[in-house]
């Protein structure tokens, strides 16, 4: 049976986690989060690379057959995508802000991107505007109270309306713009609510398909037929985290630093 690994700093990466269930259900999936430096996006790059090596490190020691991992975590992906990959074998995917998509389909050619400070501002960021959004307007707003209100949400079922409202208000996302990119795995967990904020027209755009399309090409093109799979085992583990275990049932695993 095919087994991708999911990684993030918290419950971010579920979100790409449901887009790769609901378009490869069989196969083995295995969320891992390190949660113990939640969120990432106020970790410096160091700290982020060091955090990829352990659970690399983790993988090889654990004996585990993984066939692609998927890194689901915008800041960890464009600060220390290319220092794992020089750790492993196994393919990595990454999740990166999706500029290119929000700009390609832009009437206004005027769009956001809602991400961590550590998204926002670092140089790949930069880059991926320049490169394909050098025709737009290109506003950047960035948050970590979104992503403790993502968890909260996720954890207790309960939005936290008043203090996502005054998070919004301080943002101020100006209301010409026609696409908002979602540059957090966070951030579409409350992507409905997110919208409802908003009186004008504009789309939330995220990456949580395109990488489930490119994980499905890598095993298909790794496992052939692996769409015949008769049964799925979806494991959970987490790094951390109490209320994980009490949710899920299942021990966490804690990476060394």
């Amino acid at each position: 049976m095919p087994h991708v690994l999911v990684f993030d700093s918290g419950i971010g990466g579920t979100s790409v986690l449901s887009h790769l269930q609901l378009s490869m259900p069989m196969v083995q999936y295995t969320y891992v989060m390190d949660n113990a430096l939640l969120p990432y996006g106020l970790q410096s790059q160091e700290t982020i690379k060091s955090r990829l090596t352990a659970l690399l490190n983790w993988i090889e020691r654990s004996a585990k057959q993984v066939d692609v991992i998927v890194i689901a975590c915008n800041t960890a992906s464009t600060y220390a995508l290319e220092t794992a990959r020089q750790h492993t074998n196994i393919p990595i995917v990454g999740v990166v802000p999706a500029i290119k998509p929000a700009a390609e389909t832009s009437h206004k050619k005027h769009i956001g991107l809602l991400a961590t400070p550590a998204t926002s501002k670092n140089t790949y960021t930069a880059n991926l505007i320049s490169t394909f959004a050098s025709e737009c307007q290109v506003d950047i707003y960035h948050s970590t109270a979104l992503v403790n209100i993502a968890e909260h949400y996720y954890w207790h079922k309960e939005l936290q309306v008043e203090r996502l409202q005054a998070e919004l208000e301080r943002l101020n996302i100006c209301h010409e713009l026609d696409r908002l990119v979602l540059g957090c795995t966070h951030f579409p967990i409350i992507k409905n609510h997110l919208q409802s904020f908003f009186t004008h027209k504009v789309e939330l755009v995220d990456s949580g398909s395109a990488i489930a399309r490119r994980v499905q090409h890598l095993l298909a093109s790794k496992l052939i037929g692996y769409k015949g799979l008769d049964a799925r085992l979806v494991q959970w583990y987490a790094t951390a985290s109490d209320r994980f275990e009490a949710a899920v049932g299942v021990k966490p695993l804690k990476l060394e630093s």
